[in-house]
């Protein structure tokens, strides 16, 4: 284990350092998480102008004197961390990033495929000082291959790895297009991908001493993440079509109408449907032989889901939730968002916090949802003010001698928080 990883009482990943030089959503999610854990996260932002979220606002998160924080997406992937902003394309800025990077564990970062290379930072310039060092990449289709210099971003990646074409209503229905999951779905299984990346890496190099580049592609990602889709159509060499809120293997599992309004029917095996089909009141359907065993059901859907239909409008939603839930047969309300976090058992996981900001403000914000039962999560940390951390971290991690903070802060290669304040 080398010096800079000494475990210490605390969460699972104390004692942890990171460097992260992400932005938008990919790169912060992994960083976030890794933050969640105990990891110190240093995200080093741009004077004056920070990660781009920071701006993706309204709307804004406020603390509980009403005062504005920033774009609430910006809170959304960066609690926990620590900001320091300093001006990579200066060259005493780059010293300074050297410099943490040789007294991190990890450095993150999703610049385009060869554009740290010029500022000395890529991973073949960092591992020269630190051999150790667990290095992870993250663009929008990879390190290699015709794509690798496009700029790739969520949605079009979404398009492009076959998410968008079995996402929608079926061709000729209303409203019938490829649609996006309605939140940048890749850029969230990247994240979590590179953690597991940089936690395999962290292992190997704890065993043997040796660091490593991890390359992720959002493009990768999105298409191992086709998961039962892409296995269809390498075993039929049938391209999967949409299909709306049904499934393409199991019959039924989708949304249907009640009396007043939808709700999520999700039948995963033939005694689920015998007991649903009990409720119903129809117990004839699970003995038919077009609707008995799943198979059957899938090939006869056409018939089946207009009977189904017919059933479900003549009560009330409230009313199949209960039945159906008594009879152990998978169902559930289409929340809104806000019926979310109202949900009793949501906040009975505790799933929305109040993390803290250094000066003791409270703010608004979601708890990690790894539960470990010796090392949990940190206690719920607000997003950092650009800036907050530049002098603090500065000042302990880089020789005095050599860097001098107060004139690299007078010609703005770093920045405080303060330096805007002070100034208006």
């Amino acid at each position: 284990m080398t010096e800079t990883s000494k475990t210490v009482p605390g969460a699972a990943l104390s004692g942890l350092r990171v460097l992260d030089m992400t932005r938008i959503l990919a790169g912060p999610w992994a960083t976030q998480i890794l933050a969640d854990m105990g990891a110190e996260v240093i995200k080093i932002e741009r004077p004056g102008e920070g990660d781009d979220t920071r701006s993706w606002g309204p709307p804004n998160v406020t603390d509980q004197q009403g005062r504005d924080r920033g774009a609430a997406y910006f809170h959304g992937a960066n609690r926990g961390k620590k900001s320091v902003a300093v001006d990579m394309a200066r060259p005493e800025g780059q010293r300074i990033l050297k410099a943490l990077a040789a007294q991190s564990d990890v450095v993150i970062e999703n610049f385009k495929v060869g554009g740290l290379a010029k500022y000395g930072l890529d991973y073949a310039s960092l591992a020269a000082v630190k051999p150790d060092l667990v290095y992870c990449s993250i663009t929008g289709f990879g390190q290699t291959g015709p794509y690798a210099n496009r700029a790739g971003y969520d949605f079009l990646i979404q398009a492009m790895g076959g998410l968008m074409s079995v996402t929608g209503q079926p061709d000729g229905t209303p409203g019938a297009e490829p649609m996006k999951v309605g939140v940048a779905l890749t850029d969230v299984l990247t994240g979590l991908y590179a953690v597991i990346g940089i936690l395999s890496a962290l292992r190997h190099r704890d065993a043997t001493g040796e660091g490593q580049h991890i390359d992720m592609s959002l493009l990768d990602v999105q298409v191992a993440t086709l998961a039962n889709q892409a296995m269809n159509y390498l075993a039929t060499g049938k391209s999967p079509g949409r299909l709306g809120n049904a499934h393409p293997s199991i019959v039924p599992y989708q949304a249907f109408a009640t009396s007043d309004g939808h709700l999520i029917l999700a039948v995963g095996n033939d005694g689920q449907f015998a007991r649903f089909c009990d409720v119903a009141g129809a117990p004839g359907l699970a003995t038919d032989p077009r609707f008995a065993t799943n198979p059957e059901r899938v090939r006869n859907r056409d018939v089946l889901i207009p009977i189904l239909q017919g059933l479900m409008s003549g009560r009330s939603m409230d009313d199949w939730i209960e039945a159906l839930n008594a009879a152990s047969v998978p169902v559930g309300p289409i929340n809104t968002i806000e019926r979310v976090f109202a949900d009793p058992h949501v906040q009975s996981r505790g799933l929305r916090t109040s993390p803290e900001t250094p000066q003791g403000d409270r703010l608004v914000g979601v708890a990690s949802p790894i539960n470990l039962s010796r090392t949990p999560a940190m206690p719920p940390r607000a997003a950092p003010d650009l800036g907050a951390d530049t002098i603090g971290i500065l000042s302990h991690m880089l020789d005095p001698s050599i860097f001098d903070l107060e004139a690299l802060m007078t010609d703005g290669t770093i920045a405080d928080f303060r330096t805007k304040k002070d100034g208006e």
